[in-house]
């Protein structure tokens, strides 16, 4: 009797126990659904990134050619250099002003040095790096980022003798362009433009001081004397580009065929924008307000490019409303954080702003001239508001009324990344070297010519004209890209479509590195 009465009290206890187990469970999920809930309503905070977690490797391996084709396009005596094909060149460029413009970096298949684009490429390897720098060296990757951003930043110092001169141009178009030649045999003279006083070019000006500030920044705590030298130039130029104030295509016309400016007044806030973030000298958040009016176009999203710089300009200072409480009253700011938000509604497929500039693919594409630019720079900017959003655990973003997730943002820029790496309907790759089926008849001079030919200015035609393949693969290089028609001609004539450009690639570095992990903003970028 007393045993049956134990057994029975044991009974009781266990069911006793599985109830409150099952009401500690119930409650448990209750919660997480709630949470869940409150998190796709829109009212909750979203998850935070943590630090750099596993590894996608098609985007790793994306980011390692996207810099490897930057090595590519180096002009100078090479250091350590790893490309079998490519060797020193330009050695006496600048000697006309007795200066050294040796290093900086050749523009795309030619053999000019563009100022204007260089400076432009420049800032954005800044941008990615600082942003994503912990991602890149996950994969081993910074340290090359770094070396061909301090190649330029190094050029750029050189070009700069005095506080209102600036060197914009190595090379002469009309003379380099009729030639078909490796680099390390040109023999044409290789004449020069400057900036100064007495023909100032702002927009030039102002993005080499963007490029400047950025890089100072990079360099902060790795070696605080070049960081220091950086700044001290940045401030000279956009002092340089404000009160000297003028177009650089108006003012030097044979610009215009090449890299023709359609305004100064974005670049002007953009290195303003770059010279806050690296002093945190209140003059240059004050500039970014007072003229926002005037030169941001508020309200009217556009596309980031070497020659427009609003929507960047809107996603940089942005964080500061992200990440700087104190600054969270300041109208001024909130004007370009509102036109930045208006950008991404509009990159968002199902957003009621979408734009309409999209292939059947999925491509965003606004140009048939080098299109993938704005595809690459879109996705970039869409990858950085994401993450300043998921770090400040602010998770949604309202479209016209319609609500969409930050990592919704990634997923567009995930989508523009895979198209471009051959998840598109002509099934092959934008990114020489990466996959089975990419460009090999890419218009890049040296490319085309084997390492061991002899060849003059005309007679390397011989190889521009070949039916056979590329014979140097030029790895890494993001051709100009397919028509909205989501066609594409491998061919070594289609300057349009399969010409590479180093500020493509720069972006690209950016968005893969944004993408190689699971990626978190930092909340300062000093």
């Amino acid at each position: 009797m007393g045993e049956e009465k134990s057994k029975s009290r044991g009974w009781c206890g266990w069911f006793i126990a599985l109830i409150v187990l099952a009401a500690v469970i119930f409650a448990v999920v209750y919660m997480v659904k709630s949470k869940m809930k409150k998190s796709d309503d829109g009212d909750g905070a979203g998850p935070v990134p943590g630090p750099p977690g596993a590894i996608d490797k098609k985007y790793a391996d994306a980011l390692k050619l996207s810099l490897q084709f930057l090595d590519i396009q180096k002009s100078g005596r090479l250091v350590d250099n790893k490309i079998s094909w490519r060797g020193d060149s330009g050695l006496k460029d600048g000697s006309e002003a007795s200066l050294d413009l040796s290093k900086g970096l050749y523009d795309a298949g030619d053999h000019i040095k563009f100022g204007f684009p260089m400076a432009f490429t420049a800032t954005v390897l800044s941008w990615s790096i600082l942003e994503y720098g912990d991602q890149m060296d996950v994969v081993n990757q910074l340290d090359p980022a770094k070396a061909s951003l301090r190649w330029t930043t190094d050029y750029f110092i050189k070009a700069h003798p005095s506080d209102n001169v600036l060197y914009i141009q190595v090379g002469d178009p009309k003379i380099d362009h009729p030639c078909w030649e490796r680099p390390e045999t040109m023999k044409g003279k290789r004449p020069l433009i400057k900036i100064d006083a007495d023909t100032p070019g702002t927009e030039v000006a102002a993005e080499t001081s963007a490029a400047m500030a950025s890089a100072s920044l990079v360099f902060k705590d790795s070696d605080p004397q070049y960081s220091a030298t950086l700044l001290k130039h940045a401030k000279q130029l956009f002092d340089f580009a404000d009160t000297k104030r003028g177009s650089y295509s108006v003012n030097i016309p044979e610009i215009q065929d090449y890299y023709n400016s359609t305004g100064y007044g974005d670049e002007l806030l953009w290195a303003a924008s770059w010279l806050y973030h690296a002093t945190e000298d209140k003059t240059y958040l004050d500039y970014v307000t007072k003229n926002g009016n005037e030169f941001a176009s508020f309200g009217k999203p556009s596309w980031f490019s070497w020659d427009d710089k609003r929507a960047g300009t809107q996603v940089l200072l942005s964080r500061l409303l992200f990440f700087k409480k104190d600054l969270s009253g300041n109208k001024g700011l909130a004007s370009y954080r509102d036109t930045a938000k208006a950008v991404m509604c509009g990159l968002l497929p199902k957003s009621p702003t979408a734009t309409t500039s999209r292939s059947s693919g999925g491509l965003v594409l606004v140009s048939e001239w080098n299109a993938l630019q704005q595809s690459v720079s879109a996705a970039f900017l869409a990858s950085l508001f994401s993450d300043y959003m998921l770090t400040s655990r602010l998770h949604k973003i309202s479209c016209n009324g319609k609500i969409f997730k930050a990592t919704e943002l990634r997923d567009f820029a995930k989508s523009q990344a895979d198209y471009i790496l051959g998840k598109n309907p002509m099934g092959m790759s934008f990114v020489v070297g990466y996959g089975d089926k990419y460009p090999k008849y890419i218009h890049h001079r040296g490319a085309s010519i084997p390492a061991d030919a002899t060849t003059g200015c005309l007679d390397g035609f011989e190889y521009f004209n070949s039916t056979k393949p590329n014979p140097n693969i030029a790895f890494g290089a993001l051709v100009g890209g397919p028509f909205l028609n989501e066609t594409f001609l491998d061919a070594r004539d289609n300057v349009r479509q399969n010409e590479p450009t180093t500020y493509n690639n720069a972006l690209l570095v950016g968005l893969m590195s944004s993408l190689v992990t699971t990626s978190s903003a930092l909340q300062s970028l000093k």
